[in-house]
């Protein structure tokens, strides 16, 4: 017979009440094996580089995705991404993560599903594209073409509040 340790009670409580929203669900058609292909930005004057790459996304019960990316960086070094995704009834936003190989922080997500039910912007905070220490505001964009074809725009917010695309990736599922 199990006993419940009174300073963990909490912890059954809180499980018992995670039942899954229509915005966890959304969360789930991520789930699967997806390529993808994006044009990477180059030195002024030069065109860009097309990268492509792959990403595996797991769900973590019905509440959490869990998307973990592979591609090659211009240069050709190995970048590994990983991505959490889930969403919190009480704030009645979607929350996440995103973290990379190739650099050292940790965008932490905040954000809402549009009135379609299509996209998910995704807002962060994060170190400015200028090498002046100063952060910026970005917003990642999940947007469903089709079941099998979803597109991420990268944004970053510029002095006069407008919101300005650095990168598009376009993801195919296999």
């Amino acid at each position: 017979m199990s006993q419940t340790h009174p300073d963990t009670a909490w912890v059954e409580e809180i499980a018992v009440k995670a039942e899954p929203h229509p915005e966890h669900r959304w969360l789930q058609k991520l789930v699967g094996e997806w390529t993808y292909e994006t044009d990477a930005p180059g030195k002024p004057g030069e065109a860009p580089t097309k990268l492509t790459g792959i990403e595996h996304v797991r769900a973590l019960g019905d509440l959490w995705i869990v998307a973990e990316g592979q591609s090659q960086m211009p240069g050709g070094t190995l970048a590994s991404t990983i991505m959490t995704l889930g969403y919190d009834p009480q704030q009645q936003r979607f929350v996440g993560t995103w973290v990379g190989s190739m650099m050292t922080h940790m965008w932490v997500y905040d954000g809402v599903l549009d009135q379609s039910q299509k996209a998910l912007a995704l807002h962060s905070e994060g170190p400015g594209m200028e090498d002046d220490g100063k952060t910026s505001d970005y917003q990642d964009v999940i947007e469903f073409k089709s079941d099998d074809h979803r597109v991420l725009t990268a944004q970053v917010q510029g002095a006069d509040g407008r919101w300005q695309s650095f990168m598009t990736m376009e993801y195919r599922r296999k």
